[in-house]
């Protein structure tokens, strides 16, 4: 229980921060939280089983739930453990680029911005960058951060509008499903204390 306060008032001081961006703070309250990415993904795309053990009726109830979220914008906090997603970019004039490559895999399946038309050779979606122009912390030199990416300790905050499914054939047969959505805005930050490094809006 002690455990669970923490993170509630942890997770509010990090919402808080991202106040600090007010374009942002406007796209996220005006859209809906996400209380699990597995279980939204699993439920939109329609993880089902043959027919005979119910897969029918689950394919229904996938069809019902894609028509009741597809235009809908939702907000998602993307812990610092899926965060493998990010990459250092390059150095610019201002501060640096991260990249983040926009899957999040969850139940068999994934969540991404936009969709992938072809897979690589190991059958891997492509997709490209979405590029965040970023700055350091005060007090942080471009070594310490490359090491919060490599260690995966940033944190995420995310506001998407679904737009569909997307399917790519898999290879050795049969399909890779996904939710295909539009990120409207991003923000990152330091997942320890919540520092603001980068933002990202989508024109």
């Amino acid at each position: 229980m002690r455990y669970a306060i923490f993170m509630v008032g942890f997770l509010t001081a990090l919402t808080a921060r991202a106040d600090t961006v007010p374009k942002f703070a406007n796209l996220r309250d005006n859209a809906e939280a996400l209380g699990s990415l597995a279980g939204f993904v699993e439920h939109y795309v329609g993880i089902c089983g043959p027919a005979v053990l119910g897969g029918a009726e689950c394919e229904k109830n996938a069809e019902v739930f894609r028509k009741g979220a597809t235009g809908k914008k939702y907000y998602m906090i993307v812990v610092e453990e899926s965060t493998a997603v990010l990459q250092m970019g390059e150095a610019t004039a201002e501060g640096f680029m991260l990249n983040l490559t926009p899957f999040f895999a969850a139940s068999n399946s994934a969540l991404t911005h936009g969709a992938p038309s072809k897979t690589d050779g190991n059958g891997n979606p492509i997709m490209p960058y979405v590029r965040i122009e970023s700055q350091l912390p005060e007090g942080w030199n471009m070594g310490m951060m490359g090491r919060q990416v490599q260690a995966h300790a940033l944190r995420m905050q995310i506001v998407f509008t679904v737009q569909g499914m997307w399917t790519l054939p898999k290879k050795g047969g049969g399909t890779i499903k996904g939710v295909k959505t539009k990120f409207e805005g991003v923000v990152v930050q330091v997942g320890r204390t919540g520092e603001l490094v980068g933002t990202w809006f989508n024109k």
